[in-house]
């Protein structure tokens, strides 16, 4: 997992790993603290953040989940990052909603 260097993050995580070594359950989580490279993967929510901002919030958390994968699809159909077949970016929403 990349994060910056909060601590409050790190230490959660590292909470997390101190739980999966004790009960044996997984593998626990590598972490790598970059100040910048976070900022990368930040950037491509900016996107949805600017549309649930004015939302003020979810009241259920089904519909969040189904708001923000709308979202994230239509997003990735227009970021050319889903197979398009030769399909307009239409076409796939279309074929995605069917």
């Amino acid at each position: 997992v990349v994060i910056d260097k909060s601590g409050a993050n790190l230490a959660g995580l590292q909470s997390v790993n101190v739980i999966l070594k004790f009960t044996g359950s997984g593998n626990t989580i590598k972490i790598l603290q970059v100040k910048y490279l976070n900022n990368i993967i930040e950037q491509d929510h900016r996107f949805v953040k600017r549309i649930t901002a004015p939302m003020l919030g979810f009241k259920a958390f089904h519909s969040a989940e189904a708001t923000l994968a709308g979202i994230e699809t239509t997003h990735m159909i227009r970021k050319g990052q889903l197979h398009a077949n030769g399909l307009t970016a239409f076409q796939q929403f279309a074929a995605l909603a069917a």
